[in-house]
């Protein structure tokens, strides 16, 4: 008899939490929606949170740290999902890994991720990345061809963002291109500042208002003129 009635006490108890349970999901769904309306990212946080406890998912888990990566919070969204490279994630995943490893200045561990991305789906945008990560790793070749890529398929709608001045600006993304290939001309051949400075020009003949390519144009003009200077 007290088998009996333990046996149904456990089954009430099993019954009720799964109620429990079904009753905080429908609220934790609702109360995320609901975030999601009022833009309170701190809401949208704690309910995929919850969420993410009461009934574990990789696409949860995609979302939250989707979350965290669009609010800067990028080494939370780093141990949402992790740092490794999963050729089982989705692409999302493997964005958010890009991005956030490139923000915390990992760019060999952000290479790797821009690379799996570009095998997926090739992109001039990918590209992009690829090129500029290449180029501070010291993969100079490896950005050239990254940087023929984006100048080919490039498209002129295609805008990339810069935020070096206090006011973000966007040129078009073959400009961003034809930048980087000044800085690989000039990586490539330190005594041909000419080249370096006549692919920037590019850069600056599609986008005059390219502050960035301003800025490396004036550096490399005066490195040419202390060169003309130490030659005389």
């Amino acid at each position: 008899m007290k088998k009996i009635v333990f046996a149904l006490l456990l089954f009430m108890g099993i019954n009720g939490f799964s109620q429990t349970k079904s009753e905080l999901l429908k609220h934790y769904e609702a109360f995320y929606n609901e975030m999601r309306m009022q833009g309170d990212v701190n809401g949208i946080i704690g309910a995929l949170t919850h969420l993410n406890v009461l009934s574990p998912s990789n696409e949860r888990k995609d979302t939250l740290a989707f979350v965290y990566m669009n609010n800067g919070q990028h080494i939370q969204a780093l141990n949402t999902i992790g740092i490794e490279k999963n050729t089982d994630d989705s692409d999302l995943a493997v964005q958010i890994k890009a991005v956030s490893l490139k923000a915390l200045n990992q760019p060999k561990r952000a290479l790797e991720q821009f690379e799996e991305l570009f095998k997926r789906e090739p992109s001039p945008y990918v590209a992009y990345e690829m090129a500029d990560l290449k180029i501070q790793t010291g993969d100079v070749a490896g950005a050239s061809t990254n940087i023929e890529y984006g100048i080919a398929n490039a498209k002129d709608d295609m805008q990339y963002a810069f935020y070096e001045r206090q006011q973000p600006y966007e040129v078009p993304l073959k400009a961003a291109f034809y930048h980087l290939k000044g800085l690989v001309d000039f990586n490539q051949d330190k005594e041909n500042i000419d080249a370096a400075i006549a692919s920037i020009d590019e850069a600056l003949k599609i986008a005059p208002n390219f502050n960035l390519a301003s800025l490396s144009k004036q550096a490399l003009e005066a490195r040419k003129k202390e060169g003309t200077t130490e030659g005389n």
